[in-house]
């Protein structure tokens, strides 16, 4: 490594004596902002293009600029990099470098460009790619669920409202209702893409340049969709990190809730679905334990993600225009936060399909608490004229006889019924069926078995 006379702090000429020691340790964010490295050398060829085709720098420059950072690259992909602390960021670690393999030439590549508008475009860039990474992730998870919901279309089981038994439901259907929450989630990751979409370089440090740039050009080959609109909101504009945050907060919350739903499943006191023995662990004391383990760390991984958001949120609401080092703490922010995402749904798809249904007690439990007492109700309005409130009235005074009997609405004699409602015939029997019942619910977007197939067929198509 040739020595490099600029090997000092670049604004050394103003700033005459270095900074403290405790200042270049708070102060320095390389740590956390060397996973931008591929955005920032991408971004930073870009730019010195541009400059060549604009005529603002030579041939002979910009390929010797282009050289050196595709030697960088390979470097820190070979961890053969000097990640240095005294230059701060991983644009000064990168442009100090450069400088030591093409020497003064290097300083051609702040042309026109500041570390406000660079370090937004390669941060945009950064979090498209991770948009995409979690949606494919989320498609993994959707996929499996669709899966064992396929096995499970005639699969019976109570639906619950307040955690008591309500109607009878289809396993499948249930499962479903999943696949319709991180499909919500897929469409606000994709959501995110226009607006962060808007290509920041080119604004420099608030103003934008004197040189004559080509924004449409970087614009065009970075892959965004158009260039920002104003230079002042463009290096102070952190809404794109919110959206990403919410949306990360968002799919962590249905994590959260379908974990703690399984975990009540997979308790002796519900014991509704079987957790197989690679997603479980053990206790230390007691030898009988297998303890859903990985489904608590779900749950419980939801709170930093809410946590991170507010951090954000709190760290903008004060902020004048434009640019401020409050801002530096959004990598970490989103980083954290995506990787604590990424983490969870290669795990919940792990989980998926470690799953199985204990059918036997699902029937038995949907036996109990008078379930199928809606389906009573409706066959008196349609067979017997009555208003819903007046069948509603009848099927309470059934339920009430049923548990004074200490029988389910499904051992109740045709002679029994009777007492309530003289009218009833032999046909009404069948309403207690589980399975009718169920089927019964063909209405768009209820729990028939038909509708079930054909929701399962539309998200396939989607895959």
């Amino acid at each position: 490594m040739t020595k490099n006379k600029n090997n000092q702090a670049i604004w050394n000429t103003r700033i005459k004596n270095d900074s403290s020691k405790l200042f270049q340790k708070i102060g320095n964010s390389i740590d956390i902002d060397k996973r931008l490295y591929k955005e920032d050398i991408a971004g930073s060829i870009t730019h010195v293009e541009m400059l060549f085709k604009q005529k603002i720098i030579s041939f002979k420059i910009k390929n010797k600029i282009v050289y050196g950072l595709n030697k960088i690259e390979k470097e820190i992909f070979k961890k053969k990099f000097d990640f240095n602390k005294k230059y701060e960021d991983i644009h000064m670690n990168i442009e100090k470098r450069l400088f030591q393999i093409i020497g003064e030439d290097a300083g051609y590549i702040h042309t026109a460009r500041s570390r406000n508008d660079q370090v937004i475009t390669d941060f945009k860039m950064w979090i498209r790619s991770s948009n995409y990474e979690i949606n494919i992730l989320i498609d993994k998870v959707i996929n499996d669920i669709l899966k064992l919901a396929e096995k499970n279309i005639h699969t019976l089981m109570p639906g619950f409202t307040h955690l008591k038994n309500a109607q009878a439901i289809s396993f499948g259907h249930y499962l479903m209702a999943y696949v319709e929450m991180f499909n919500r989630d897929k469409k606000r990751f994709i959501s995110n893409l226009d607006n962060l979409n808007e290509n920041p370089l080119g604004v420099a440090a608030l103003t934008g340049t004197s040189f004559n740039i080509d924004r449409n050009y970087t614009t065009k080959k970075l892959g965004f969709k158009r260039p920002s609109n104003n230079s002042v909101d463009t290096v102070s504009d952190r809404d794109f990190v919110l959206d990403f945050l919410y949306s990360i907060s968002v799919c962590s919350m249905h994590l959260s809730r379908i974990a703690e739903e399984l975990i009540l499943w997979n308790s002796e006191s519900f014991n509704l679905i079987n957790l197989s023995d690679k997603v479980v662990t053990g206790s230390s004391i007691m030898p009988q334990k297998k303890n859903p383990d990985l489904l608590e760390f779900l749950r419980g991984k939801t709170g930093s993600t809410y946590g991170n958001l507010f951090s954000m949120l709190t760290i903008l609401k004060g902020l004048p225009l434009s640019y401020f080092k409050d801002l530096q703490d959004d990598k970490e922010i989103v980083f954290r936060s995506s990787d604590t995402l990424v983490g969870c749904l290669k795990i919940f798809n792990e989980i998926i399909k470690n799953i199985s249904p204990n059918k036997k007690r699902m029937i038995e439990l949907a036996n109990l608490g008078y379930i199928t007492a809606t389906d009573l109700a409706d066959y008196l309005v349609k067979n017997h004229s009555m208003s819903f409130r007046k069948a509603y009235q009848k099927t309470s005074a059934i339920v009430n006889l049923a548990e004074k009997m200490k029988k389910n609405l499904n051992q109740l004699t045709l002679e029994e019924l009777k007492r309530i409602e003289p009218k009833l015939t032999e046909d009404v029997l069948k309403i207690f069926d589980l399975k009718n019942s169920v089927n019964s619910k063909k209405s768009y977007g209820g729990t028939s078995f038909e509708n079930i197939k054909k929701m399962i067929i539309k998200y396939k198509k989607q895959q």
